[in-house]
């Protein structure tokens, strides 16, 4: 595929990509977003969620577009999306979260111990001798 085929096809996917959120039918309920037909240039059917309040991840069209790619061009290779996970992702959630040990086996205090208060009258308690 020539670069001005690739340029017409990216203008034609860029266009269904702002229909997609122009068109979207708003769930004012459940507070979502839902695809009101088919895209099958974007791997959206009708029904899907596209937009939600909490722990949802809406479709991007960096990751569509690298999906397309892959098909156009098949010995391409991609760079991945940081969102999706690499080295960095994988020492914050295995090895960031593995329990510390000295030389000797020892635990390591994950955080220092509080200073305690005074005590009262000297730690003698509140009796008068």
């Amino acid at each position: 595929m020539d670069s001005g085929e690739w340029r017409e096809f990216l203008e034609g996917l860029r266009t269904r990509w702002k229909s997609l959120w122009l068109d979207r039918i708003d769930d004012r309920v459940r507070a979502e977003g839902i695809a009101n037909e088919d895209y099958d240039t974007l791997f959206i059917d009708q029904g899907t969620v596209i937009v939600a309040t909490r722990d949802y991840k809406p479709p991007d069209f960096r990751e569509i577009l690298e999906r397309h790619a892959e098909d156009k061009q098949p010995g391409k290779v991609v760079v991945s999306n940081p969102r999706v996970g690499g080295w960095g992702k994988f020492v914050r959630d295995v090895v960031g979260k593995q329990k510390r040990f000295t030389k000797r086996g020892r635990l390591v205090p994950s955080e220092p111990e509080k200073k305690k208060q005074q005590l009262k009258k000297g730690g003698r308690g509140w009796l008068h001798a």
